[in-house]
């Protein structure tokens, strides 16, 4: 039987079992695993932040459909959702927004510098991921821009031997879904190829009884690696696209929008061995979208046209000494768009770009990790430089340490910074009532964060507390007191402290009683909570700042029936802080029965089992019970 890897840090995303393997224990000591929450990776017991660890088992396994759907059972993130099964999701952290957290993939940045609301749009399927890291809190010194509040990082898996897998699966709302990927393996290396497409009819109708919440979405992704002795290269490429009915998403007058994505994405990457580590990167991210206010008739409004080029190169090295271990590097992020609206008027327009932007950013980084006795500590800076605005050259630094008390008991503290440059949509979407500044400063923060660590046979808890300090904050706001038809302006107004705890606990029962065949294989339980000291003026009204999650909460329980039949159990509740009457407390059950057959597993996966009403935003409603049949086959070759 294969063992399960620790989920999450924070004890908090349940022990799933997936396939023929057992929730017994796990693949290797918690000690072992790496995660990099830090420039220098470090073992993820002695990492001082907080980072969330979904394992491949987990994510076959789990409730969800996507990389969004399983960020929902993360305690320290909010996962806004407008249309169903990723469909479109915004993704934050701690109170922060949708743009405030820096996406990465194999930890190259896919960030979309548009909208946060693209970021999301992962060109992997489920199949190809290895591992999900959510490290929460300040990232700028690990992952430079766009990681205000934290980060995503998806790590792809290497090919275990050669073998092609499929599945297929059906449900409510015509949903429909399959998968298919194929692993060579050969002398020094692999190369794995996958493609997906999922697709439904949508579960609202707009007033005309026509579908407006349907999608149709593809994937294909080809990574590989190849060992040449002293030095490593690895490659991956990726395409998502997706076409959806947005009902309601950006305006409650038109319930027909429309909108089509395609992502495109490549890098190659090469690293050293020994004392010294030298690994530079080369990456290009493809993003267009097209947003129809009425679905198919561009005669009644135009159609909002934008495409987004993102070419960076990273140099990262790293030295191991008897001092400990000293990373430094340099980052180079050329962001260009071509827009019908977004940007400055171009002097040579192509059809209907008519208006861009170009702007650059470059970072330089340096950390130092030191291990002192009972004592890790590492402490480090990043200095940035834009040319997309006039603030200069700014330097954010932080420092983290944890101790260790016993074995089993160990404190953290930190302390960092970070920034956001401001997206081109809220430099320049000036268009449906909204006015935008396109002399925005960037965003910038300082957060505490301090906490207590248990890790015993069995069980793992911990307890945090954090402070955010942020000011020069993005959001848009009316001036009610110049009537209904003001604009919403982008605008830096905001300075915004938020206080933070979070709490959570999770139980290995087979390892707790000394019974390896317990059917009850773990169970979890998280609770985090939140307070902003928002002060706005009088007539004032925000849009985001002021629509964060107090108070979530998250249960979760894995069973093992007979070695062959699985059921996976996973509950939330979220209590979010909102002028919207629409907005109130809703609490969810999802579950998963799975039953496996040699090569074979047959699943049954249902969300929002008791049929509940919710809404994540605005006045959209959410899918009621939505419940999908599939199997999935692996076949050796």
């Amino acid at each position: 039987m294969k063992k399960r890897a620790l989920l999450t840090l924070s004890c908090l995303a349940a022990g799933l079992s997936a396939g023929t393997a057992s929730a017994q224990s796990r693949p290797e000591s918690i000690d072992s695993i790496t995660v990099t929450a830090t420039r220098v990776p470090v073992a993820l017991h002695s990492t001082a932040r907080i980072v969330t660890l979904m394992d491949s088992i987990t994510i076959a396994s789990a409730p969800a459909e996507t990389v969004n759907d399983l960020l929902k059972y993360a305690l320290g993130v909010d996962v806004r959702q407008r249309g169903a099964m990723g469909m479109q999701t915004d993704i934050s952290i701690r109170g922060g927004t949708y743009n405030q957290v820096a996406v990465l993939l194999d930890g190259i940045n896919i960030t979309d510098p548009q909208t946060g609301h693209n970021s999301f749009d992962f060109p992997v399927n489920l199949c190809d991921i290895e591992r999900i890291e959510v490290l929460e809190g300040p990232a700028a010194r690990v992952y430079g821009t766009s990681s205000l509040l934290g980060a995503v990082n998806i790590v792809t898996r290497k090919a275990p031997e050669n073998a092609v897998t499929a599945s297929v699966e059906g449900g409510s709302f015509g949903a429909f879904g399959a998968t298919a990927s194929a692993e060579i393996k050969h002398r020094g290396g692999f190369n794995s190829l996958s493609a997906g497409y999922q697709r439904s009819d949508g579960y609202s109708r707009n007033a005309a009884g026509g579908l407006n919440s349907d999608f149709g979405a593809a994937k294909a992704f080809w990574h590989g690696a190849h060992d040449f002795g002293r030095r490593d290269l690895r490659w991956q490429a990726g395409v998502s696209n997706k076409d959806f009915g947005s009902s309601t998403f950006y305006s409650a007058q038109f319930d027909d929008q429309f909108e089509h994505t395609l992502k495109t994405f490549a890098s190659v990457k090469s690293e050293g061995k020994g004392a010294l580590h030298f690994t530079p990167a080369l990456y290009w991210n493809h993003g267009e979208d097209r947003f129809e206010l009425f679905r198919g008739a561009p005669d009644k409004y135009p159609f909002n046209y934008h495409k987004t080029d993102v070419v960076g190169a990273n140099l990262n090295f790293r030295v191991d000494s008897r001092l400990g271990q000293t990373a430094f590097g340099a980052e180079a992020r050329h962001e260009r768009i071509v827009s019908t609206n977004l940007g400055e008027k171009r002097a040579h327009p192509q059809g209907v770009y008519v208006c861009g932007l170009d702007r650059t950013a470059f970072n330089l980084f340096l950390e130092h990790h030191v291990v002192l006795g009972r004592l890790s500590a590492s402490a480090g800076l990043t200095t940035v430089y834009n040319t997309g605005n006039k603030e200069g050259i700014r330097l954010f630094p932080g420092v983290d340490a944890n101790f260790r008390i016993t074995d089993a008991v160990r404190l953290y503290a930190s302390y960092n910074t970070s920034y956001r440059m401001p997206t081109f949509t809220e430099l320049y979407y000036s268009v449906g009532g909204h006015l935008a500044d396109p002399n925005l400063k960037a965003e910038k923060l300082r957060a505490l964060e301090g906490g207590v660590k248990f890790l015993g046979r069995g069980v793992r808890a911990v307890a945090t507390v954090y402070y955010n300090r942020g000011y020069d904050l993005i959001d848009w706001i009316k001036d009610t007191s110049a009537g209904d038809d003001a604009p919403w302006m982008s605008v830096n107004h905001t300075r915004l402290n938020t206080l933070g705890q979070e709490v959570s606990l999770r139980m290995s029962m087979p390892e707790l009683l000394g019974r390896p065949g317990f059917f009850l294989r773990s169970l979890s339980l998280g609770y985090s909570h939140q307070a902003q000291d928002k002060a706005l003026e009088a007539n004032l009204r925000s849009i985001y700042s002021l629509e964060y999650i107090r108070h979530k909460v998250v249960a979760q329980a894995d069973f093992r029936f007979w070695d062959k039949l699985a059921v996976d159990l996973s509950w939330r509740y979220v209590d979010r802080n909102s002028g919207s009457e629409l907005l109130k407390p809703y609490a969810l059950l999802d579950a998963k029965l799975g039953y496996d057959f040699p090569r074979l597993n047959l699943y049954l996966r249902a969300n929002n089992l008791l049929n509940r009403t919710w809404y994540d935003f605005g006045d959209i409603p959410q899918p009621g019970l939505w419940v999908i049949v599939g199997v999935s086959c692996k076949l050796p070759y």
